[in-house]
């Protein structure tokens, strides 16, 4: 076998093999007794026909499998004489294969890149500064008041305004038939809560007890229920009644009846203390994406194409999402086509900073060890309730052990880098736009 080695373009390679013509031979001849041993035709003991009849019936298949065993012994063969360390799968091209001639065959790849981080101690980074300020606890305080407020009848002579909760009759047409589940009586809305379809809460404004009114509308392109998409629907309407939120005060009564709080200030410190811990741990994970980002940009490698491909991928599945949630096609192709650079961007980044931690795991020693794989089901069994042997269960299968275990392993290279980085605390507006949560 003669193989030769063509570098291409960044990390991609052509392999070009050569197998002599006895080597092919060789393979047509085992792969012809093998089905011949096991062969059932009619007019011949099973295992007995002549090896001319079984080339006759079965020529096509036994092309097709000597290529295989071929190609499959042949690439292994020329990726170790070669040295060649490859990342995915090749993409394989030859013209024909005949039983007692050379066969050629080409096989296209990429290969992992050279990786051999310097640059990893005494990162930059900029880390925000935690601040809780009396506004952000006022906020909590504001929806624990409104949660906890009575509905009220208004009894002056007075319009409908935002903030009002209205009490409307109302029923809706599409091209003059009723609309499914469409219309209701003695249904409370409040205005400006956005629940109903865009303009019908803005068309109730300015409306008294008593009055009716006509509210014309579209549902909006791309809507769930695809026949109502874009279609024109009209409500007839009528207000029966207004009612208006009445928040309670700010007491010691009120702690007390949200939670076992001796008084309003105990309420306040555990409001402080909850977003103190939410916003603690948002601010280590956007400092550990800084780390890893700063990482890359001072050890520059190679991404692989293929790699980057399978993370562009990505993109599909985050617009199954978004489609679930009610983003329409053209909606998300505009969505894409604005940020398309960033995905572009982002599926690079990872491919990079993997390449990157791995190496580092391997030359700092921190590859993940049984005992931690089996502490970081502990945790995710006491996060998510989950029985713990469920989760071990889940666990169990090799594949999934290891990506847990590859996570476990990044997660200590990041804490490693985090722990020598060089950190300067700053506001959170005093950070760069792109280093923004």
């Amino acid at each position: 076998m003669k193989s030769q080695v063509e570098k291409l373009a960044g990390l991609s390679r052509k392999i070009t093999v050569e197998i002599p013509a006895e080597k092919v031979h060789e393979a047509f001849d085992r792969v012809y007794k093998a089905i011949q041993k096991k062969a059932n035709i009619k007019g011949f003991r099973a295992g007995k026909a002549p090896i001319a009849t079984i080339k006759s019936i079965y020529a096509d298949q036994v092309k097709s499998d000597v290529v295989n065993e071929l190609v499959n012994d042949a690439y292994t063969q020329a990726l170790e004489e070669n040295k060649l360390d490859p990342v995915g799968y090749p993409k394989i091209s030859f013209t024909q294969i005949e039983d007692g001639k050379v066969f050629a065959f080409t096989a296209d790849l990429e290969v992992r890149p050279d990786v051999d981080v310097k640059n990893f101690e005494n990162l930059k980074v900029l880390k925000e500064k935690l601040e809780i300020t009396d506004e952000r606890i006022g906020q909590v305080l504001d929806n624990i008041r409104s949660g906890q407020a009575e509905l009220v009848t208004v009894f002056e002579d007075r319009a409908i305004t935002t903030g009002d909760v209205a009490e409307v009759d109302f029923v809706g047409t599409v091209n003059g038939e009723p609309l499914p589940n469409g219309s209701a009586q003695g249904h409370q809305l409040e205005i400006g809560s956005n629940q109903f379809i865009d303009g019908f809460e803005d068309g109730l404004i300015g409306m008294k007890i008593g009055e009716s009114r006509n509210i014309n509308l579209r549902f909006p392109e791309g809507y769930h229920e695809k026949s109502l998409s874009g279609a024109p629907v009209a409500f007839d309407v009528k207000l029966t009644g207004i009612k208006k939120k009445s928040l309670p005060e700010l007491t010691d009564e009120l702690a007390k009846k949200v939670g076992e709080f001796a008084d309003l200030n105990a309420l306040k410190a555990q409001i402080r203390k909850d977003i103190e811990e939410g916003e603690e741990k948002r601010i280590n994970e956007e400092l550990k994406n800084r780390v890893v980002r700063a990482l890359v940009e001072a050890n520059p490698v190679e991404a692989p194409t293929s790699l980057v491909a399978q993370q562009e991928a990505l993109i599909e599945d985050f617009k199954g999402r978004m489609k679930q949630q009610g983003l329409a096609d053209g909606d998300f192709d505009q969505y894409k086509q604005k940020w398309d650079q960033d995905f572009q961007m982002s599926a690079t980044f990872m491919v990079k900073s993997t390449f990157l931690l791995d190496n580092l795991a391997e030359k700092l020693q921190l590859r993940a060890k049984a005992g931690e794989i089996d502490q970081k089901i502990d945790e995710y069994a006491k996060q998510s309730g989950i029985e713990i042997e469920r989760i071990k269960e889940f666990y169990n299968k090799p594949e999934r052990r290891s990506r847990l275990a590859f996570q476990v392993t990044e997660e200590k290279v990041v804490n490693y880098l985090v722990e020598k980085a060089k950190i300067t605390e700053v506001p959170k507006d005093k950070l760069p736009k792109e280093q923004e949560a």
